[in-house]
C-alpha cells in the first residue's frame, strides 16, 4: 500500500472515531495490521471451492453455486455482450483470494438464503477471517449493493467501497456514475440525478428523476426508509444504485411515465448528494 493510501485510511479512521462508527477500525486495521477486514458477525460454515465463476460467484465442490452478498462485480461477457471493464480483473482477484485460503472459505448465509436462480446467498470469508466481498470492494473491483434483508455487513462494506472510490481504484478510475438520460439497457447501474417529483400510490413511493428514470420503493419496504427525508427529496440531487428495468418491455409505458425504473429495497441503495 502506498503512503498516500495509508494516510488516507488514517484520516478515515480519525473521522469515523469522532462520528462513533465503531466498525471502521475492524475494517481498516486490516490494511495496516493482521486484523481481518469486515469479520463475520456470527459463526461460519466452511466449504471447498471448485472454481471461481466470476467476480462475485463461486462454485463449491458440493455442487452449490454461491452468490456473494453485498457485492456486484462487473459482468463477464454473456449472451453476445462484451465483458464490462474490470470483469476479468475481479474474477482473477477473487481466484487469488480463494487460493490464499487454500480453496477453503467460510460462509455466512443470508437471511434470504437463495436468489431466484437457486444460488446460495452468503457472505464469504477467507482463512484470515476477512470478508472477501469487502476485499474486492476495497480494490475497486465491484459495487456495494444493499439488498434487503441481507444487509448484515452493509456499513462495513460501504466503508470499503468509499475508500476505493476516494482513491480512484479500479472501476472508480473513471466515474461509472450515469445520468438518467445515459441509460441504454436493463441491468445494474449507479445513477445520479435531480428529483423532479415524489408521489405515492398503491404501487409504493415513486421518485421521478429528471432525464427519464423513476425510483420505486414498494409499500412493504417503505418502513425501513427515513420518511422525513423522503418527503424532502423534491429538488434534491440523489445517487441511486440497483438493477434498472425497462418498463417498455413489460406492460408498456403510459404517457408521461419514465421508461426506466430502478426498484429500491433498502436505504443503502439511495443517497442524497445535495439539496
Amino acid at each position: 500500500m502506498t503512503m498516500g493510501r495509508l494516510l488516507g485510511l488514517a484520516r478515515l479512521l480519525k473521522k469515523a472515531s469522532l462520528a462513533g462508527a465503531f466498525f471502521v477500525p475492524a475494517i481498516w486495521l486490516a490494511s495496516v495490521s493482521a486484523a481481518p477486514l469486515c469479520p463475520a458477525p456470527g459463526a461460519v460454515a466452511y466449504a471447498t471451492v471448485e472454481r471461481v465463476t466470476d467476480g462475485d460467484t463461486l462454485r463449491l465442490k458440493d455442487g452449490r453455486s454461491v452468490r456473494m452478498i453485498g457485492l456486484n462485480a462487473p459482468e463477464t461477457g454473456k449472451k453476445g455482450r462484451p465483458a464490462e471493464p474490470f470483469a476479468e480483473a475481479a474474477r482473477k482477484r477473487l481466484q487469488t483470494l480463494v487460493a490464499q485460503s487454500d480453496g477453503r472459505v467460510g460462509l455466512l448465509a443470508g437471511k434470504q438464503a437463495r436468489d431466484r436462480y437457486g444460488r446460495t446467498l452468503a457472505h464469504v470469508f477467507g482463512a484470515d477471517g476477512s470478508n472477501l466481498e469487502a476485499r474486492l470492494l476495497a480494490d475497486g473491483l465491484g459495487f456495494q449493493v444493499a439488498i434487503a434483508p441481507n444487509v448484515a455487513l452493509l456499513d462495513c462494506q460501504q466503508a470499503a467501497e468509499r475508500s476505493a472510490r476516494k482513491a480512484r481504484l479500479g472501476l472508480w478510475r473513471q466515474s461509472p456514475v450515469l445520468a438518467p438520460q445515459q441509460i441504454r439497457r436493463s441491468g445494474f447501474a449507479l445513477v445520479s440525478g435531480t428529483v423532479s417529483q415524489v408521489r405515492r400510490n398503491q404501487g409504493g413511493l415513486w421518485i421521478d428523476l429528471q432525464g427519464g428514470l423513476v425510483l420505486n420503493i414498494a409499500l412493504r419496504q417503505l418502513p425501513t426508509f427515513d420518511q422525513k427525508q423522503l418527503a424532502r427529496l423534491q429538488g434534491a440531487q440523489v445517487e441511486a444504485r440497483g438493477w434498472v428495468l425497462d418498463r417498455s418491455q413489460r406492460a408498456g409505458v403510459k404517457a408521461g411515465q419514465a421508461r426506466w425504473m430502478l426498484p429500491l429495497t433498502h436505504p443503502g441503495m439511495l443517497k442524497v448528494i445535495a439539496r
